[in-house]
């Protein structure tokens, strides 16, 4: 009976999701619509495949976070690897620095955002 039970905890404990691993976000900066100078538009901020899920989201013009920004509610995928969006609503300029800042694990990054302007 101890041998049944011994085996049936270890094959739960292999469909839990692993914490020891890592796993690095993968992000993508864009806009809702085409950028053009002088026009409002939403700059988007999608972060996926991270895990573990401890991870912040920064909307940046020109060094500053973005106004009005909503995130949307931490999502998993089914191999236990997480995804967030952040969007905030903007009026590019010419001079303007549009960025995503994401920090995961201590470790920050910055992705600029290329409009094709």
């Amino acid at each position: 009976m101890k041998t049944l039970v011994c085996t049936v905890l270890v094959g739960l404990l292999a469909l839990l999701p692993s914490t020891a691993g890592e796993s690095p976000p993968k992000v993508q900066v864009y806009s809702r619509a085409p950028g053009h100078f002088d026009k409002d538009n939403t700059l988007i901020c999608h972060v996926s495949g991270f895990h573990p899920p401890e991870l912040t989201i920064e909307l940046l013009k020109n060094e500053q976070e973005l106004p009005g920004a909503i995130q949307s509610d931490l999502a998993f995928e089914e191999n236990w690897h997480y995804h967030l969006t952040k969007y905030a609503p903007f009026t590019p300029r010419q001079a303007d620095k549009l960025a995503c800042r994401v920090t995961h694990m201590g470790k920050t990054h910055t992705y600029v955002w290329e409009s094709d302007m």
